[in-house]
């Protein structure tokens, strides 16, 4: 009998087989590195995304810190790492906004709202962004997109009241402070918004309990009794605006040429002529331009017999407002105390073709009491 042959099975020889084999070595190789690559790639995502949270929590940080160009620098490294991350795409357009780089903020404010535009952040800071440049329709547009989406946002509503005022639609403007006050009551300056408001809408008991609430809240606020006593000076009830306008004076207000013309005009309307002189005087030092307080000033001056010193400021009045009659009526007045009879004249008949020209209006009294 013959031996069973212990020889291997041929396959050596066959090119196919060699393939084959070759195949499932360089295969078996790829498959051992496998898990290290996949570890590996995972091991740099995570780096990569720990290092944008890392850059996020130290922009929002320098955001809350009132460090604009460095929030801006960390976010910018952000965005570069996840071009793609909602929350990296809202603070670089924050950081932007508030440095002021506004071209930047708008045109990635635009991606990122075409991007996700169901983000009512995104549409807010937006709006702010068009607002500052001056887009006041463009503003209102994005603003009024962000409320459809959050209308919960004090901020929002607060916004939106800004760019209304700019636009002196008084009524629209006091409907979403009132929302936002429904959302945050302390907020002393919501408060003073909408007392402005309700002046400029002739509803002006309303904006002195305004003005009232939001001293309550914050005695120190800026303008707070300005406002209340120009409420009250509209009202004819000028003891109590001067009273208002001597704190805003003693809060810091010194150097406001509005607040001392305001107590420059009540004192006048009182009969105290020389202090209101002394502020008047002040007041058109720092506001050479406010036509009204050189009429008031002219006015004092002729009261208390400086006729000389009336003209020039009465004069001034006339050259930076010369469609307003009444210090054409008072400067005459003032030349016939010199003698300047014919002058005088020119200047009684000068008063009476603006007067005429004047519309007639209804409603509230806007015009002087000469």
């Amino acid at each position: 009998m013959r031996p069973v042959s212990r020889r291997p099975f041929p396959v050596a020889h066959n090119p196919a087989s060699n393939r084959w084999a070759q195949f499932a070595r360089q295969r078996l190789r790829l498959l051992l590195l496998l898990p290290s690559v996949v570890l590996l790639a995972l091991s740099l995502a995570a780096a990569q995304s720990s290092n944008v949270q890392s850059l996020v929590r130290s922009g929002q940080a320098a955001l809350d810190a009132g460090q604009f160009d460095r929030a801006t620098a960390d976010f910018e490294k952000a965005r570069e790492l996840a071009p793609d991350s909602l929350e990296v795409n809202r603070g670089l357009l924050l950081s932007y906004l508030q440095s002021a780089r506004l071209a930047e903020a708008a045109t990635l404010g635009r991606t990122a709202v075409g991007r996700w535009p169901q983000d009512a952040q995104l549409q807010h800071w937006l709006g702010l962004v068009y607002f500052k440049q001056g887009q006041n329709a463009e503003a209102l547009e994005s603003l009024r997109r962000s409320e459809k989406l959050d209308s919960a946002q004090f901020g929002i509503h607060f916004d939106i009241a800004l760019v209304l005022l700019t636009q002196k639609q008084y009524p629209p403007a006091a409907d979403e402070l009132e929302k936002a006050l429904s959302l945050e009551p302390s907020n002393a300056l919501a408060h003073v918004l909408l007392g402005r408001a309700y002046q400029n809408s002739n509803r002006t008991l309303q904006a002195i309990e305004q003005f009232q609430t939001a001293l309550r809240l914050d005695p120190r606020l800026p303008l707070g009794h300005f406002h209340l006593g120009f409420a009250y000076g509209s009202l004819g009830r000028n003891q109590e605006a001067i009273a208002e306008y001597e704190k805003e004076l003693a809060a810091g207000g010194t150097r406001n040429p509005e607040v001392l013309y305001e107590l420059g005009h009540c004192l006048l309307e009182t009969g105290d002529w020389k202090p209101a002189i002394t502020h008047l005087k002040r007041a058109t030092e720092l506001a050479p331009q406010n036509a009204d307080a050189f009429y008031d000033l002219g006015k004092g001056l002729l009261l208390v017999g400086e006729a000389e010193a009336a003209i020039a400021a009465l004069r001034r009045s006339i050259e930076l407002k010369p469609t307003d009659p009444s210090p054409h009526y008072q400067l005459a007045r003032a030349l016939e105390k010199i003698g300047q009879g014919e002058e005088a004249r020119q200047e009684r008949q000068r008063f009476a073709e603006l007067k005429k020209a004047q519309p007639q209006t209804g409603g509230m009294a806007t015009g002087r009491v000469q």
